[in-house]
């Protein structure tokens, strides 16, 4: 069955790994009559968790998608991982959501991933509610958690619902839109029934802030409450509407998801009051590449984003898509502007976990899988005909972790890289390549696990031993001081022979300007056809330094004189002159080593700060900063590359696997003494290594 745009809604729960979001997924698709039955995480059975590494592990590492129908409406639920080594799946389904739920637990209250997740969705301005979970355990506080979003985030927190006692005394959550009392009744769906007298004055209370709440989503209705005092139940879901639409406010909900708990008010909510497509707005380039702002719209011509793709061992390769425009129908053609190619589209598909359903046609705002796709990708945009507007992809990080990887067997090197890069395709923050100038294949992702389960998968389905190690650190060479060197290329074969003389000057550029050519040749004293093989045998003597064989960078060359011979000379002979001039001046100019510098940006518990910032100065790190919100440490450093090559694993030993980071290159930086001559040394061993092999 299809829907139209007015009648869907997407759902995204996200949060801190271990805060109940699969149990949480799995008992709502009970609540809305999906499942017969809600399995545990232990089981190995849950709607989402299918894969045979999440089965084993018992974690979410994959976005899962599945929906319910409720009130007419199509509510799409994703159910993302909550370790930081799988951010890519959560980020995919905030795109594709108009609505983020994110999962609290009702003992630990605000994480350092819902930090981060928050951030997120601010960068997006998108709208958000929180979901405090396992009420019925001991220590789990509602009000507590309320207090701590506040606290973190500087932002009030609206109850939808709220919890009826707590720990063993936990009874059930009040609906407080609807003034209805919904009691947990264990493995059986929860019951509806009056409020207990001992929660009626907090009920109240509770109406009252979203009293408060509607009125500021509108002026109007603002005007109408202070003269009134109060609102109509339309005006009150009028105005709950337009303020969560325009994230203005903060839903929270309670509840325990094994005790069925705090489930269906939340489903009404989300089919009554959550923002659907049509308030939601995307991203997208013109033909001329300016940005703009795309609204969903099921009138325009079809537009579409792919937004993941993953391989099923049956369904073959299967492309996620949200529909941003107009509608896609199966057995019909689309153009994929990404890749300027006409796309035929087969058979379509939702789905329920692992479960794929046939649909004819999905209609802006849905989600949807394209199966056996020959030319779709993550982040292609797809539309009705050429010469449309292209979607910005996703906001991916960049990844934190890497490895140098190669199969045991020679043989085997080829089928390894492509099914790495198979994997590159599915996470598109885990990426693959082959590093000319370490002569390395070099993977990386967000973490150890990421990584560690990407390789296991590999080996146990296709029989591929492999061996990994620490990536050797792409080192570069630079000059501290001007030199001039000559060279004459001279050979005599018996007929046309080799001539070239050139004179050049090496200065050096401030770090990161590269390279500059300079032609001072006066008089031609290297014609003019042969200064481009000048400029290509400098170029090529920069890519091996003296010192470590690293390339050479930051420096200008010019040329100033030179000498050639009418019969002998050609652009091979000035190429060659050149090149040896070059490498003869830089043994002249002081040569140094550089080495990358990182910008590292690492979350901690303020209990873990000091620890963590001792650790960075044994990395010679330098501290540029930091910040704390709510017991959350930010801690800004430049670090050298070589030092973080695995960080992920240091921080989560000095962290208790708590604390995360991002990084990204910011500079290169000299390097000297004994460090340096550690880094000579080994690329010489390298050097040798090489010819023997």
């Amino acid at each position: 069955m299809s829907y139209s745009t007015e009648n869907i809604k997407n759902v995204s729960i996200a949060g801190h790994g271990q805060t109940g979001k699969t149990s949480l997924f799995e008992h709502l698709l009970f609540a809305g009559g999906v499942i017969s039955r809600a399995e545990t995480v232990e089981s190995g059975k849950t709607t989402s968790d299918y894969s045979p590494e999440e089965i084993e592990r018992k974690i979410s590492i994959h976005a899962a998608l599945a929906h319910i129908e409720r009130k007419g409406k199509k509510i799409n639920f994703f159910d993302t991982p909550g370790s930081s080594d799988f951010t890519g799946d959560v980020i995919l389904s905030f795109r594709a959501s108009e609505f983020a739920l994110l999962a609290v637990d009702g003992r630990s209250g605000v994480q350092i991933e819902t930090i981060k997740l928050w951030r997120n969705l601010d960068g997006r301005n998108k709208p958000r509610g929180i979901f405090v979970t396992r009420m019925d355990e001991e220590r789990a506080g509602f009000e507590n958690v309320l207090a701590d979003v506040k606290e973190k985030f500087k932002t009030g927190v609206v109850p939808f619902t709220m919890p009826m006692g707590s720990g063993a005394a936990y009874k059930g959550v009040i609906d407080v839109l609807n003034g209805k009392a919904w009691f947990a009744q264990g493995d059986a769906p929860e019951k509806e029934g009056e409020i207990p007298p001992e929660f009626k004055d907090a009920a109240a209370a509770a109406l009252e802030r979203l009293i408060e709440a509607a009125a500021e989503g509108d002026d109007t209705l603002m005007e109408h409450y202070i003269d009134k005092g109060s609102l109509s139940p339309e005006e009150m879901h009028k105005g709950l509407i337009e303020a969560l639409s325009e994230n203005k406010i903060v839903p929270a909900f309670a509840g325990s998801a094994l005790k069925n708990s705090g489930l269906v008010p939340f489903l009404d909510f989300a089919a009554d009051i959550a923002p659907g497509p049509a308030a939601a707005r995307d991203s997208g380039k013109n033909t001329n590449g300016e940005e703009v702002d795309v609204p969903v719209d099921p009138g325009k011509p079809l537009s579409a984003l792919v937004i993941k793709t993953s391989y099923d061992q049956f369904s073959g390769k299967l492309s996620w898509i949200k529909i941003i425009n107009g509608k896609l129908s199966a057995d019909s053609e689309a153009f994929n502007v990404s890749e300027n190619r006409k796309e035929r589209i087969g058979k379509l598909y939702v789905c329920q976990g692992k479960k794929l359903e046939e649909v004819k046609e999905l209609f802006a705002g849905d989600i949807g899988i394209v199966a056996k796709s020959a030319t779709f990708k993550t982040n292609d945009t797809v539309t009705a005909g050429e010469n449309a507007l292209q979607f910005v992809p996703l906001r991916l990080p960049d990844p934190v972790h890497a490895v140098a990887v190669n199969a045991l067997a020679k043989k085997d090197d080829d089928k390894l890289g492509e099914f790495l890069v198979r994997a590159a395709e599915e996470d598109r923050t885990f990426r693959y390549s082959f590093n000319a100038e370490t002569k390395e294949a070099v993977i990386s992702g967000m973490g150890e696990l990421q990584i560690n389960i990407i390789l296991d998968k590999i080996r146990a389905n296709q029989k591929i031993e492999m061996e990994t190690h620490v990536p050797r650190v792409a080192y570069r060479e630079t000059i501290t001081k001007k030199a001039g060197a000559e060279y004459t290329h001279k050979k005599q074969t018996g007929g046309h022979g080799q001539y070239g003389k050139v004179v050049l000057e090496i200065a050096p550029l401030p770090r990161g300007e590269k390279y500059r050519f300079v032609n001072a040749i006066f008089g031609g004293a290297i014609p003019k056809n042969y200064i481009p093989g000048v400029e290509k045998g400098i170029v090529e003597g920069m890519a091996a330094g003296t010192m470590a064989g690293y390339p050479v960078v930051d420096v200008e060359v010019k040329i100033t004189d030179g000498k050639y011979h009418p019969v002998d000379s050609s652009e091979l002979s000035f190429k060659l002159a050149a090149r040896n001039a070059f490498r003869e001046a830089m043994r002249q100019s002081s040569p140094t080593l550089l080495e990358p510098v990182m910008s590292l940006t690492v979350f901690v518990e303020e209990k873990y700060l000091g620890d963590v910032m001792s650790d960075l100065s044994g990395k010679r790190g330098k501290i540029l900063g930091q910040d704390s919100v709510g017991g959350i440490a930010e801690i800004r450093a430049q670090v050298p590359q070589a030092e973080l090559l695995r960080y992920s694993i240091d921080l989560r030993s000095v962290t208790s696997g708590t604390g995360s980071f991002s990084v990204e290159f910011d500079h290169y930086a000299p390097i000297a003494g004994k460090l340096a001559d550690e880094i000579i040394k080994a690329a010489e061993a390298f050097k040798v290594q090489e010819t023997e092999e």
